[in-house]
C-alpha cells in the first residue's frame, strides 16, 4: 500500500480536521521512531501504520480497532498493517497484543502525541521546539488535563518498549520537533 492509497482510505472514513491532523502526527512520529530504532528501510510502512491507526474512530467510535480490521480486509490491505493498527487498542477494545517493536511504538505514542499536543497549546510559544519533559510530566500528573489521553496506556507503552516514562516523552518530543513548529 502506498502512502497515497492509505491517505485516500483514511479520508474516505475521516473528514474531521482534528482526526486527519492526528493521523499525520502519528504517521510522522512513527517514521521518526523507525529511523531511530534501526528500521529505516521500513520507515514508509511504519508511517502508513501510523496514518491508518484510527481509520474507524470517526465513524465507528464504539467499534474502534474492530471495524477497521473489517474495512481493511475488504480492501485487501496487508495483514501486518491490520494487526499493527488493531494492536494499539490492546486491553481497551481488542485483545490483539502489540508484538513487533513497531506496534509497541504505536501503542505508546498514540496517546502521548495527544497529551504533548495539548500541552503545547497551553504554552505561550505554542511550539514543541521549546517544550521540556518536565512540562509534559506536570500535565501528565494532572488527570483532568487532556483527560481523554490515557496515562495508563502511555505508561504501559513505555514499559513495553523498555523505556522510562521520561525517556518515552523525550523521544516523542524529539520526533515532534522534526516536523512541527
Amino acid at each position: 500500500m502506498t502512502r497515497e492509497e492509505a491517505w485516500a482510505l483514511l479520508t474516505e472514513y475521516n473528514q474531521d480536521p482534528f482526526h486527519l491532523e492526528h493521523a499525520q502526527v502519528v504517521e510522522n512520529t512513527m517514521k521518526y521512531f523507525a529511523d531511530q530504532l534501526g528500521y529505516g528501510e521500513e520507515k514508509e510502512f511504519w508511517g502508513i501504520v501510523g496514518l491508518l491507526h484510527d481509520l474507524d474512530f470517526e465513524k465507528y467510535p464504539e467499534q474502534h480497532c474492530i471495524k477497521s480490521q473489517e474495512i481493511m480486509r475488504e480492501r485487501g490491505v496487508d495483514e501486518r498493517i491490520i494487526h499493527a493498527t488493531a494492536s494499539h487498542g490492546y486491553g481497551i477494545t481488542v485483545d490483539i497484543k502489540p508484538e513487533h517493536e513497531m506496534e509497541k511504538v504505536l501503542f505508546a505514542v498514540d496517546e502521548l502525541t495527544g497529551l504533548i499536543g495539548a500541552t503545547v497549546l497551553m504554552r505561550p510559544s505554542k511550539s514543541v521546539q521549546d517544550l521540556e519533559v518536565k512540562s509534559v510530566k506536570k500535565k501528565f500528573k494532572t488527570k483532568s488535563f487532556a483527560a481523554g489521553c490515557s496515562r495508563e496506556v502511555i505508561s504501559q507503552g513505555a514499559e513495553m518498549l523498555g523505556l522510562t516514562l521520561d525517556e518515552l516523552i523525550e523521544r516523542t518530543i524529539d520526533a515532534l520537533r522534526t516536523f512541527q513548529d
